[in-house]
């Protein structure tokens, strides 16, 4: 049994002034023990209901997606810019953005709406759009990174939902900053597994490592994705929603079996304890908790390992095109930047000094 069984329905409310989620089903001593083995559910006399807090791991559990943005946001928009907000999410929705650029996007949009308060957002200039992105320059103090993404939210209103392409043709972007990505050296990332002393932890940190991975790629990998006659992993619906193929090291052929064997996963190569999905925050916590294990002092997330993955191949004198196919870039530029971290290659080089 698994929460998808069509005797559960789920709605999100509230309930003494919380969000929760009403879980509702014919009265079955089995669907409550189950209920109850696998959430803090409680039940409501007054509403004759069954419920749990709304929080991303029980909307997960159930099936329903996440909020796009929550009741405090929409609190602070002048009704009179309201139904603007809610045309532009519906928007989104149609363009069949992620969930994360859902949130990202209405978030940073919002910012907008709350200096407006009652001035209608439809009606700005190009002079008061300058105005705007150059006080978050001056008096929010925002990075290059964060003007440039919210200079993307409000362009996405102005150009894709009034269609008024020349909004911005005035107004210049802040130049972005060259950041070399972080990686670890092969010593490393030994350290880091052999201090992963649980074998399901270790195999989340390998794969990550050893195929190339986003994290986000690594908990939505299906069984049915691993093709071990062709030694090939199918990564589906990855970053920008493509499908793409990478290939599977020989070495960790023997150790998915026994992983298999051990958890028998049911659907995806990862689950929680619950079933479903491995969640990526507990996937982070994985890397940070071996990586103090480990002793490395490195200020590095467990995006590292990939960018490491794509360094060892450049290293080892792999094609950067293939490289590119790996990762899963649309443009060769974005993984021409590991060709600025990797220093084996550099290395070799003489100075014309030592000729002389």
């Amino acid at each position: 049994m698994d929460f998808s069984d069509k005797r559960y329905t789920y709605s999100p409310g509230t309930h003494h002034e919380s969000k929760v989620i009403w879980v509702s089903f014919e009265n079955d001593k089995e669907l409550i023990a189950h209920l109850r083995a696998h959430t803090k559910a409680r039940w409501s006399a007054s509403q004759k209901k069954w419920y749990v807090a709304d929080t991303k791991r029980h909307r997960a559990l159930f099936g329903l997606q996440e909020e796009i943005t929550g009741k405090a946001v929409l609190a602070k928009i002048h009704l009179i810019n309201l139904p603007e907000f809610k045309r532009y999410q519906e928007h989104l929705k149609l363009k069949g953005y992620s969930p994360s650029t859902l949130r990202t996007y209405s978030t940073e949009f919002a910012q907008l709406l709350y200096v407006l308060k009652r001035n209608p957002v439809q009606e700005l200039t190009p002079e008061r759009l300058r105005s705007y992105f150059l006080y978050c320059h001056e008096k929010l103090k925002l990075s290059e990174s964060e003007i440039h993404s919210r200079m993307n939210a409000v362009k996405f209103y102005f150009e894709q939902v009034l269609h008024r392409q020349k909004m911005f043709f005035d107004i210049p972007r802040p130049k972005k900053k060259l950041l070399l990505p972080k990686m670890l050296n092969k010593a490393e990332i030994k350290k880091i597994i052999a201090a992963t002393e649980n074998p399901k932890h270790a195999l989340i940190l390998k794969v990550c490592y050893g195929i190339g991975l986003r994290v986000s790629e690594v908990v939505a990998l299906k069984l049915s994705d691993i093709d071990s006659t062709e030694m090939l992993v199918r990564i589906e619906q990855g970053k920008g929603k493509k499908d793409r193929i990478a290939v599977l090291p020989e070495s960790l052929l023997p150790e998915l079996r026994d992983y298999y064997l051990n958890y028998r996963p049911k659907v995806y190569l990862f689950e929680g304890q619950d079933g479903g999905m491995y969640s990526i925050r507990s996937a982070q916590a994985v890397f940070k908790k071996a990586m103090e294990k480990a002793g490395i002092k490195k200020k590095i997330g467990i995006h590292g390992l990939r960018h490491s993955f794509a360094t060892h191949l450049l290293e080892t004198g792999t094609d950067i095109r293939f490289i590119q196919e790996l990762l899963g870039h649309n443009s060769i530029k974005t993984t021409q930047i590991y060709t600025h971290v990797t220093d084996l290659s550099k290395s070799r080089i003489k100075s014309p000094l030592d000729s002389l």
